[in-house]
């Protein structure tokens, strides 16, 4: 199968998603990683266009650990907007892949790149095999089913701080140290994430992170939690690929 892991920005899917990426390659199934923006806002020290290059080159180290194919991103950060010259470049990427699984932001995260990432990638799956659905470049559509899966917020709540209980959890303790090194190519926003989110350590910060989520799971050390995106329009309801390939059911 293959396995599309769309986030933001460079880092978020290692923050939130990555160990459930590495347990599906172990699984057997093509990794794709992709962020929508470049990260040229992550600096406050390096201008934009050297910042995004850094944060490309660190995005690329990190899907080379994870045995994966970075994709380049479409837009600047804080630039990732819900309209339809946006979506037609999304679902373009999205039919080029043809992901089987596409692990994505949950759909109320604490900002708005992380919101209109999740709206864009859940609208160009659903048109996957749209035929008259404009994509740019012009992609060919395709038929199989697809099944999203959307990670717990930053800081397990959404926006307005309401707890977000996820539908199933997945098991990383075996994966976390390879997790941690994808993280750490992202070198880069250690500085970054200390001065604008206080974020002193940014991988003790995500070890810390998936401990809470194991300690919510009752039975894991460390996990990442999961909601599943309503099947309607993408495939069977019994598809539930994460859950088969990782014994879940």
């Amino acid at each position: 199968m293959i396995v599309l892991a769309a986030a933001a920005h460079p880092d978020d899917i290692e923050f939130m998603m990555a160990g459930t990426l590495l347990l599906l390659g172990q699984a057997g199934c093509a990794l794709h990683l992709w962020n929508l923006a470049d990260g040229c806002g992550g600096s406050n020290t390096m201008g934009r266009e050297e910042t995004a290059a850094v944060r490309w080159k660190e995005a690329c180290a990190s899907a080379k650990l994870a045995g994966g194919q970075a994709h380049p991103p479409l837009f600047h950060d804080l630039e990732i907007f819900y309209n339809s010259p946006s979506v037609a470049q999304v679902a373009a990427v999205i039919r080029r892949i043809q992901p089987d699984i596409v692990l994505t932001h949950f759909p109320h995260d604490y900002m708005e790149d992380h919101q209109n990432t999740a709206r864009l990638v859940v609208t160009g799956a659903f048109i996957r095999g749209m035929k008259n659905a404009v994509t740019d470049p012009p992609e060919n559509p395709y038929e199989k089913p697809v099944a999203l899966y959307h990670a717990l917020p930053h800081g397990l709540a959404d926006g307005i701080l309401q707890p977000v209980e996820p539908h199933f959890y997945t098991e990383i303790t075996p994966v976390l140290p390879l997790k941690r090194r994808m993280l750490a190519c992202h070198a880069s926003q250690k500085k970054w994430l200390d001065e604008t989110q206080g974020m002193d350590e940014y991988l003790e910060e995500m070890e810390r992170i998936s401990m809470r989520v194991g300690q919510l799971s009752g039975k894991y050390r460390f996990a990442e939690g999961w909601r599943r995106h309503l099947h309607y329009g993408f495939g069977p309801k019994e598809f539930d690929p994460v859950k088969d390939l990782l014994g879940l059911r």
